[in-house]
């Protein structure tokens, strides 16, 4: 059986780490390096690094930002943030990243994924979706959660798997940074929908909702940032505790 991932998300801006609630009200949460090395000392089983504002910004992901960390780190490491071409996917794998995360270039001109499967290969691409529950159904976002699209989340989740992604990042938007608890209802559907791994993100706050989210959803893993950066849960505990749940876990 296939052991479930633990995934600290470390989200840039201007080379910090930074922590909103809904995508917005972002305050500093510490040295993206620092943080890199001391969760995979912890135990994280990948890493997630999202330049956030390198797309509303127009500019590319921090490449050197990206090698300082894969210096520091023995774990996978997914980088996104500004890809929109296969040049720069290559220039953040030579960087050091172990996988590529699109999010709004793949929005904007699905191909992309094409592109980068075809180049590096399915298990290097991660197609992050972020989503919104609204009164015409969960709707996908770009961004950084600030466009709306005409997007429905399971058929562009269905959309973006055949043409090539290997992953799917689902970030709830209603849920991002309220501690409240995974987004089951939709996890569910996109582990039904797709037979590509799932990464759960948005609304961890205690042990629990990461043992609810693997009892509740068949997601491979489950991402948390705040929770991480701030010491609420130490990965240790986490991973301790999920055992006793007997979800399999690597500790």
């Amino acid at each position: 059986m296939l052991t479930k991932r633990i995934i600290p998300c470390l989200d840039i801006k201007d080379g910090r780490t930074v922590k909103g609630v809904n995508f917005i009200n972002l305050i500093d949460a510490g040295d993206p390096v620092e943080l890199a090395a001391k969760y995979a000392q912890l135990g994280a089983d990948e890493l997630v690094f999202l330049d956030i504002s390198a797309t509303l910004e127009k500019r590319k992901t921090l490449v050197s930002l990206v090698e300082k960390i894969a210096q520091r780190i023995n774990i996978p490491f997914t980088v996104g943030g500004g890809v929109t071409s296969v040049e720069d996917a290559s220039s953040i794998l030579m960087a050091g990243a172990d996988k590529i995360a699109i999010n709004s270039a793949a929005v904007k001109r699905p191909e992309l994924i094409n592109e980068l499967a075809d180049t590096f290969g399915n298990q290097c691409i991660v197609v992050a979706t972020d989503a919104k529950n609204t009164p015409d159904g969960y709707k996908v976002f770009i961004g950084g959660g600030k466009v709306e699209t005409d997007k429905e989340l399971l058929s562009w989740t269905k959309e973006v798997v055949s043409r090539g992604a290997g992953e799917i990042l689902y970030t709830s938007m209603d849920c991002d940074g309220t501690k409240n608890g995974f987004a089951i209802e939709p996890l569910n559907k996109l582990c039904q929908a797709v037979n590509v791994p799932v990464i759960a993100s948005g609304g961890a706050g205690e042990i629990d909702h990461f043992i609810d989210v693997f009892k509740s959803a068949n997601v491979d893993a489950a991402l948390a940032a705040s929770v991480f950066h701030f010491g609420e849960i130490e990965i240790p505990a986490l991973k301790e505790s999920l055992k006793k749940q007997e979800i399999p876990i690597r500790l």
